[in-house]
């Protein structure tokens, strides 16, 4: 099995796919710029890895978290919760003020910045959930070793990490042809997606 390559793959299915992490990617990097969209990627990014470790080190406990349908209610509706504070804080903001260079304006603290990732990822229930199959799916039907572990799962987060990366260029990068008009409506669109994506992430759970 080249572990290096259905790392890549999966990588790449995470990448395409459209969800709050996105969503909030792109914001911070068209209205803050590169760093800050940086500062929220790696917070995703961190909390991605305890998940990781926590899956590998802890399998006997994520089994028993797996199945326990009261940790998946209120760690969905805490998500949800979550989601939908940042959605509606996101969509009755002030859009951020242009200067005459139009350059982007940081107005949140790097730490601040990466808390959010951080929060947003690791209150999802997919997060813990996808992990988990990936670990009963791949690690532990394939009986893998730490060192093949950590090549599987090292290509997975090299692809998580190079695209967002590049989500938050491309951001920046289409900021320069954006009047503050532009920039405000993308703050409300992402303020509604964020909070539809906690409305769906509390359905979900409340009818597992």
């Amino acid at each position: 099995m080249d572990l290096v390559l259905e790392g890549l793959k999966l990588g790449c299915l995470l990448a395409i796919l459209v969800g709050p992490i996105f969503f909030t990617l792109i914001q911070t990097g068209v209205e803050q710029g590169f760093r800050a969209g940086i500062s929220v990627g790696t917070g995703i990014w961190m909390s991605d890895s305890l998940f990781i470790a926590f899956v590998y080190f802890g399998v006997s406990y994520a089994l028993q978290i797996n199945g326990n349908a009261s940790f998946t209610l209120w760690s969905g509706l805490l998500g949800a919760i979550i989601l939908i504070t940042f959605g509606i804080g996101t969509f009755i903001s002030k859009a951020p003020f242009f200067n005459a260079e139009n350059k982007t304006q940081r107005y949140n603290s790097y730490f601040s910045l990466w808390l959010k990732g951080f929060l947003i990822n690791s209150l999802n229930p997919f997060t813990v959930f996808f992990w988990f199959s990936v670990m009963t799916s791949m690690v532990i039907e394939n009986s893998l070793g730490m060192k093949d572990a950590m090549i599987f799962f090292g290509s997975i987060m090299f692809v998580i990490i190079t695209t967002d990366t590049l989500k938050v260029v491309l951001s920046k990068k289409i900021r320069a042809f954006l009047k503050p008009i532009h920039v405000l409506w993308i703050r409300r669109i992402t303020g509604i997606l964020l909070v539809l994506f906690g409305i769906g992430l509390a359905v979900r759970v409340m009818v597992l």
